[in-house]
């Protein structure tokens, strides 16, 4: 028997960005007795507020700065998973910006792909929080990951990564795997099937959010054109 799910909502934020309701068929990821199914994957502090996602994993394309990390864990109502670097930013500067996001509240970091075992594993003599690692490829020496102080991994294979899941729950069958879902509820579920735990999930941008609100508007103008025209000519054949 289906349990009835009581859903309140605000006024002001019941425009927001709910993630596809396939991702509730994944296992979840227990995290300090939080049960998480669906990470958004965004650094933007306006969406971080308004989506109905479990949590956020905020990795970008910059040199990480303890800042932003500050910024996105005070925005976040949900747990956040800051990427602190591996690949342009290495070495001790890695472990020093991993303790600074588990002092500022984090509750996990994300390495890149690139990132040494060696590294990794003088994080976890550092870190009492998960060091999820960054997968691209299922031709990684996985097993060295996993021994280095992987906590997670987290599959970013594209088109491949329902293959590569699959690949790394034939040796692991219990250890937690997030992976990229993909733009449809087939994707996601393929990839759920194949054995990841939790999903990471790309929202639309601000500007794509805005642009289709502003059609809305401008649509509004028209149709009111529109219907003022037709009353003229009413108003002219009477």
């Amino acid at each position: 028997m289906a349990k009835n799910v009581p859903e309140i909502k605000g006024t002001l934020r019941s425009h927001m960005i709910e993630l596809p309701g396939v991702i509730r068929e994944a296992s979840g990821i227990r995290v300090f007795g939080k049960r998480l199914k669906s990470f958004l994957f965004t650094t933007d502090v306006a969406i971080i507020k308004n989506t109905n996602a479990d949590a956020v994993i905020a990795v970008y394309p910059f040199t990480p700065q303890p800042v932003i990390t500050q910024a996105l864990v005070l925005a976040a109502d949900v747990p956040v998973f800051c990427g602190v670097g591996g690949g342009i930013t290495t070495g001790m500067r890695v472990i020093n910006l991993a303790l600074d996001a588990e002092f500022k509240g984090a509750m996990g970091v994300v390495v890149n792909n690139p990132t040494p075992n060696e590294v990794i594993s003088r994080m976890r003599d550092s870190l009492d929080i998960p060091i999820i690692v960054t997968v691209v490829s299922e031709f990684e020496d996985i097993d060295a990951r996993i021994e280095a102080g992987a906590t997670i991994l987290n599959v970013s294979g594209a088109k491949r990564t329902a293959e590569i899941v699959r690949k790394i729950r034939e040796k692991h069958p219990n250890f937690p795997i997030i992976a990229t879902g993909g733009p449809t509820n087939e994707t996601i579920k393929e990839v759920i099937d194949a054995g990841a735990n939790a999903i990471t999930y790309t929202p639309p941008t601000t500007g794509e959010i805005l642009k289709e609100i502003m059609l809305g508007y401008r649509d509004r103008y028209e149709e009111n054109v529109d219907i003022n025209q037709e009353s003229a000519v009413e108003k002219e054949k009477e």
